[in-house]
């Protein structure tokens, strides 16, 4: 897959933009706070409707205008296709794929895969349990149609039990909210699971190729449940919750669930996130970014698009090589804000762009 044409209009610093893409690299360069994230944020927003930068849709809305609008021409396997989305200041997203508005924009999710890769990322392991869940759901969000639903439905029904916990006791309609949790929350967890077995696999051998055989990388699930059928962590997990209530009403939220999993790193069979160095731990990130592209590749039969925003600075020469050099058949939009970081590769398909104030000038390299 690959993007061939973006267009902005009143998408955070951009009045209208038209940008075109090439299939192999593409170089945003620039000065800070010029535009450069701005570009990679919209094309992963047309991926998974939210912004990696903000929870808050008002702030991709141009100061002063009251909605923003992102197309997108892009390229799979099957052919050509575009993408809408329009995002307005005070109702619900709307979006069209082929000039056809969805029911629901939601709907969207699936149809461009994308992986994004920033300095963020690389404290993946250091960070909470919330950060590498949101990683998970992210994945999974892309891969699996139905995921996003059932997310949305546990959330919301997590929200209404634990204001129930907080409010009151009415263990009737609590048995309710428990039944829908168990219901949602099996999904959530038997394909987190799954993804985790195939993430781990894959990780470990590329960690292994990054490190030049130095490093084992082990990823291990962390939940409440970590194995059986659909049907059996269902009833697992209502037995959980019924069984909880009591610690819960302490508390005034669910203690239980797929909303408390994590996942735990292991580096030479040592926890990456206490004992691994910062170099550790960020290889160890690099290794599970790569290792999200080769997952995209398997289930959807085609690499997704990657976008690397500041991230080569924030790593050693090596793993930049590795990067680049592992992804020849990638499309890439990478932000960077010297060209002399260039200089170091020998990459010959790639297309340079110079990002002024919300300008975009193709140039010369």
């Amino acid at each position: 897959m690959f993007i061939k044409e973006l267009e902005l209009i009143n998408f955070r610093n951009y009045l209208n933009l038209k940008i075109e893409f090439s299939k192999g690299l593409n170089v945003l360069y620039g000065q800070n706070a010029q535009g450069k994230t701005n570009v990679l944020e919209a094309i992963n927003f047309i991926s998974s409707l939210r912004s990696h930068r903000t929870n808050k849709d008002r702030e991709l809305i141009k100061w002063g205008k009251n909605k923003a609008y992102i197309k997108a021409h892009l390229n799979k396997s099957l052919g050509d296709f575009t993408v809408e989305v329009l995002i307005p200041e005070m109702s619900k997203k709307e979006a069209k794929l082929n000039g056809i508005k969805l029911s629901r924009a939601s709907e969207v999710i699936g149809n461009v895969n994308t992986v994004i890769f920033s300095p963020e990322d690389l404290r993946l392991l250091k960070d909470g349990p919330d950060v590498r869940r949101r990683f998970i759901d992210n994945e999974l969000n892309q891969i699996k149609p139905r995921y996003h639903y059932y997310l949305s439905l546990y959330n919301k029904v997590l929200l209404e039990r634990n204001n129930l916990l907080k409010k009151g006791i009415d263990r009737s309609l609590l048995d309710v909210y428990d039944q829908q949790l168990a219901e949602y929350g099996s999904f959530l967890i038997f394909n987190r699971i799954e993804f985790i077995k195939k993430l781990s696999i894959i990780c470990k051998l590329l960690h292994r190729k990054i490190t030049n055989g130095k490093e084992e990388l082990i990823i291990k699930y962390k939940g409440d449940i970590l194995d059986g059928d659909i049907n059996s962590i269902k009833e697992r997990l209502y037995s959980l919750y019924k069984n909880s209530i009591d610690e819960d009403i302490k508390k005034g939220y669910t203690s239980k669930g797929p909303q408390r999993d994590d996942i735990e790193v292991y580096i030479n069979g040592v926890d990456a996130k206490h004992y691994a160095s910062q170099g550790q731990q960020r290889t160890a990130a690099l290794s599970l970014k790569l290792s999200e592209i080769e997952i995209i590749k398997g289930e959807k039969g085609e690499y997704p698009i990657l976008l690397l925003d500041d991230v080569m600075s924030e790593l050693d020469l090596q793993r930049q090589k590795y990067l680049l050099d592992s992804l020849k058949d990638v499309q890439i939009i990478l932000t960077i804000t010297s060209l002399n970081d260039l200089e170091k590769f020998n990459i010959s398909r790639k297309k340079i762009f110079e990002v002024s104030n919300g300008n975009i000038e193709i140039k010369e390299f």
